[in-house]
């Protein structure tokens, strides 16, 4: 976002403001411009604490979930950091020092829920910042607002800015706190004097449950004072799992005071030597101040929301639908090599594990809107092949088997008790997938030599390895468990076998793209492989499926996004029979593509009701996060969102990606929508738009 020349006039002429608070006011001032008609921000205005599931800020690297209790958290997320502990004898994602928590006194009194009125959250999604409001009784009003940097992988900004009605003292406190999970931790208080500077660095660093990382955070406070007239700072060290840095300051009536404070989190998945990085990128955002901070923050937004999806005419799904976008946006980033969970950056659902709900959900929105976030998700693969290669070894197949849960090290994290770990083979097939669909998008043919090639080929050697040869038509892919995970160990699965057909064609093709010469087994094995029907015709899901309900799209995504079956008359037959075995208590990606196939075979009617299926009866208060089931507890669920994007963006939209790159179907939008325009598409940045 640039700052209007309306409001640089409006800063100009505020000269007895401190020069933080005029760019905050600013900032909340132009925000008022963008809120016109309320797309952009998801409000809490009715909040109860005992019924409050948290919206994420995160950065791709750093996930902060919002709390109920003013100046919180509830967690703190530190992405591509796992250890043993807690649950499920695997590995989990670990949750990590809290070094964004702020206590507030109001002379002499520590404010709680109880002690607060006209409290109200609210997310600027354009701006990924959440801004948290109340008042603290006849005293004063607090605006609390937090994000995490985009610019700064590690390093999160709260500004707070106090207005008194009354005299008033205030003693804000900046607070970290250690999960109880961590170990040999130490908390280090330490200020850097400088003649034109002072530096307070509150900090902590420890071990995770195994000893397996260090982990460290460190914090500073950015005053709107002239260096010399800061308040003084107190360091408490209350024990070993918190300790705070906090200052006195007597504000008097109708007076409004600010500052900020800078938080860093880093661990030894990212560097050597955590502590003191944690430290120095403290430091640099210090000295970088809030204003500069702010400005890059917001223009790294603005770069990304040059891809977007607007609706015209429906207000409300619009904001369904940059919500859906802004979580995707928020839970990756380029460059990194790291994957997506279901739950993303916004707990520890899941154990933060890596499924192929990434590559068939999540990635296909990214990879359309923003490629080079969609290639750091693949080099998260790319980097686990050896080990996908020993796991295929291991099971006595050929090529790499990528594990059904995946973490740091890429070999199988699935819970012993669950079977989904040994027997879920279609994730590798999704991994191939993945990798071809990103040449089609880019033409990358470097990319392709170098990472992609490798990949498709190990995928289509561990098919090729894993079918029972018993003759023509009859290479049979047995003892597995599908998309629809309620039914075990069953015999030539309709999505695993589809899945296989395709990753074996696409290595194929990748091979001749480079002038190499393919295995040509890869395309005899492909041709053999059975796709199940019953008698009438219908696509049956496996070879004992007879009927019973289903969790999720199975059979159905052969359709789209598969394209193994693409007659008309086959698609509206799978539709008819598969539609009402879906369990009311499956996921939520399970409406979003029968909505998508419903979109393009022209139906939008039925398109339009199970699109409001796939994500309204999910939504949880107080801001409307999504769980991952009708009544669920465990939001943010990151596949959803990616499903229902693909209902918009390929269902509505029409998006196809194929050899010819993204090209766009006739299709048609829902009758009370006027139009959707999805922009910044795949890398030439090309809008496309139905009416």
């Amino acid at each position: 976002m640039s700052v209007s020349q309306p409001a640089r006039n409006l800063a100009s002429n505020l000269v007895p403001m401190k020069r933080a608070l005029v760019f905050h006011f600013i900032l909340f001032w132009s925000a008022g411009l963008f809120a016109q008609q309320n797309t952009w921000l998801i409000e809490a205005t009715t909040i109860d604490p005992k019924n409050y599931y948290g919206v994420t800020v995160a950065n791709g690297m750093i996930g902060l979930v919002s709390s109920p209790e003013p100046m919180k958290v509830k967690d703190v997320v530190l992405n591509g950091v796992y250890d043993y502990y807690q649950r499920g004898r695997v590995s989990n994602i670990l949750k990590t020092f809290n070094h964004v928590n702020m206590n507030l006194d109001v002379d002499g009194r520590r404010i709680g829920v109880k002690d607060i009125s006209n409290y109200h959250q609210s997310l600027d999604m354009r701006k990924a910042i959440l801004v948290t409001t109340f008042d603290v009784g006849d005293k004063l009003t607090v605006r609390h607002s937090m994000m995490a940097l985009r610019h700064l992988p590690y390093t999160a900004m709260s500004i707070v800015v106090i207005s008194a009605k009354k005299d008033v003292t205030i003693t804000p406190m900046s607070v970290i706190e250690s999960p109880a999970h961590l170990a040999d931790v130490r908390n280090i208080y330490s200020e850097i004097d400088r003649p034109h500077v002072k530096i307070p660095l509150l900090s902590s660093v420890g071990k995770s449950p195994s000893g397996k990382h260090t982990v460290a955070a460190s914090n500073s406070i950015i005053f709107s004072e002239p260096h010399g007239k800061e308040p003084s700072i107190i360091h408490e060290d209350w024990d070993y799992n918190m300790h705070l840095a906090k200052f006195n300051k007597s504000i008097k009536a109708g007076e409004t005071y600010s500052f900020s404070v800078v938080s860093s989190a880093t661990s030894t998945e990212h560097y050597n030597d955590p502590l003191n990085e944690a430290e120095r990128l403290t430091i640099f955002a210090r000295l970088e101040g809030t204003e500069r901070l702010l400005q890059r923050h917001l223009a790294e937004w603005e770069k990304l929301w040059k891809s977007d999806i607007v609706i015209d005419g429906d207000d409300k799904t619009q904001k369904d639908v940059r919500f859906a976008l802004y979580h995707l946006y928020s839970f990756a980033r380029e460059g990194t090599g790291y994957s997506l969970s279901p739950m993303g950056l916004s707990g520890l659902g899941y154990n933060g594990h890596v499924f192929w709900d990434t590559e068939l959900w999540m990635y296909p929105p990214l990879l359309m809107l923003q490629p080079e976030i969609a290639k750091s998700i693949l080099e998260y693969r790319f980097k686990r092949l050896g080990a996908a290669k020993q796991n295929a070894f291991s099971h006595g197949y050929q090529g790499a088997m990528f594990p059904w849960e995946s973490s740091d090290e890429g070999s199988e994290d699935t819970p012993v008790w669950a079977l989904t770990g040994p027997f879920q083979h279609h994730i590798t097939g999704c991994v191939g997938w993945a990798f071809w669909k990103y040449y089609q998008v880019t033409k990358d043919k470097q990319w392709l030599r170098d990472r992609g090639y490798p990949v498709l080929k190990e995928v289509a050697e561990f098919w090729a390895s894993r079918v029972e040869r018993k003759g023509p038509g009859r290479y049979e892919i047995n003892n597995v468990i599908g998309a629809n995970e309620w039914q075990e160990n069953i015999d030539n699965n309709a999505f695993t076998n589809g899945m296989a057909i395709t990753a074996l064609r696409y290595a194929t093709q990748s091979a001749k793209e480079l002038g190499l010469v393919p295995n040509p087994d890869w395309e005899l094995v492909a041709q053999n492989i059975p796709i199940l029907k019953f008698p009438d015709g219908t696509t049956k899901e496996n070879f004992t499926y007879d009927g019973v309900m289903i969790k999720q799209a199975d059979v159905n995504l052969l359709a789209y996004p598969l394209d193994v079956i693409s007659d008309k008359a086959q698609v509206e037959k799978d539709l008819a029979y598969y539609e009402p075995r879906y369990s009311p208590e499956g996921p939520a990606m399970g409406n979003s593509v029968l909505s998508t196939l419903y979109s393009r075979i022209g139906n939008v009617t039925k398109a339009t009701e199970l699109f409001a299926k796939a994500h309204k009866l999910n939504e949880v208060p107080p801001f409307g996060v999504l769980a991952e089931t009708v009544g669920g507890t465990n939001p943010y669920f990151a596949t959803g969102a990616g499903g229902f994007l693909q209902a918009v963006i390929n269902g509505f939209g029409g998006l196809t990606i194929s050899d010819a790159g993204i090209t766009q179907i006739k299709t048609k939008i829902p009758n009370n929508w006027k139009s959707l325009e999805i922009r910044g598409v795949g890398v030439n940045k090309t809008s496309y738009s139905v009416k």
